[in-house]
């Protein structure tokens, strides 16, 4: 796993998780969430800057393309 996979990845899992909370406990609070992450993906399009990857890099967690 590269380190941009494994943003896309925690990314997904973590809106598809909020969402199966907000479903199945009915509380809408979870969405807020799902928004952050939306929030935090577009932010780090803009800017370049994406915490969980240099988090990842810190780590250990090789370099490399997600799409190739």
């Amino acid at each position: 796993m590269t380190v941009d996979r494994t943003v896309h990845l925690v990314a997904g899992l973590m809106v598809l998780l909020s969402i199966a909370l907000a479903h199945f406990t009915h509380n809408p609070a979870w969405l807020w969430l799902t928004a952050f992450v939306g929030a935090n993906l577009a932010q780090s399009g803009v800017t370049g800057f994406c915490p969980l990857a240099s988090i990842l890099r810190k780590a250990g967690v090789r370099e490399g393309s997600c799409c190739s």
